[in-house]
């Protein structure tokens, strides 16, 4: 792949990513779905909360995303709820899991759907940044209050199911289907939300 096409892929998914989050109650049977490195599929919309508070529910999607729709240009009563959408059939890679007591904490990464091929074979300097990150928040947020705008009934309802599959665990993309090449660790370089891809030979991109 071309040193321009990397820049391109890399400055569309990371260029002014934000963090969003989304708690929900999930069996186990269903959060043991997820795998480190899976890439997956939303099938509908997806609905996420800029505010970080304390955990309402077992389980904590932590979602990166530079894409995400700021509903509260159309619905003021959005703002209290720092309410975003993701559109219809968004792909993410999974950073992260992690578990502390009866808590689990999912990072996922909103990527391009042509892109497909370079998340699933390739790691990066910022994914391993971010995660840790999302890791920084999860301890930190993990026993704070409950923002209450976010225990809603209609919010509950919005969140509740889980991500990238149905309420029985039937993923809706199988990402075994994708090319498997040797894993490859890129760095990239990000100034001024200008990113650049340096050049590694078992990467062939010069």
């Amino acid at each position: 792949m071309k040193n321009s096409r990397l820049k391109s892929i890399y400055n569309e998914t990371f260029s002014g990513l934000k963090l969003f989050y989304r708690d929900t109650d999930l069996p186990d049977n269903l959060i043991s779905n997820y795998r480190i490195g899976q890439i997956i599929q939303e099938k509908g919309f997806t609905d996420m909360s800029s505010l970080n508070g304390g955990l309402s529910g077992n389980c904590r999607y932590i979602i990166a995303s530079a894409h995400a729709k700021d509903l509260s240009i159309f619905n003021p009563d959005s703002v209290k709820i720092g309410h975003f959408l993701l559109d219809t059939i968004s792909y993410f890679k999974v950073l992260d899991i992690q578990i502390i007591e009866d808590k689990t904490q999912v990072f996922l990464l909103n990527i391009p759907d042509n892109s497909l091929i370079l998340f699933k074979n390739s790691s990066s300097n910022l994914e391993e940044e971010i995660t840790e990150k999302a890791r920084e928040k999860f301890i930190n947020k993990k026993n704070s209050p409950l923002i209450p705008e976010l225990q809603t009934k209609d919010w509950k309802e919005r969140t509740k199911t889980p991500i990238g599959m149905d309420s029985n665990g039937e993923m809706f993309f199988d990402d075994s289907k994708i090319k498997i090449e040797s894993s490859k660790r890129i760095e990239i370089n990000m100034t001024k939300k200008t990113i650049e891809v340096n050049k590694k030979p078992w990467w062939k991109i010069w």
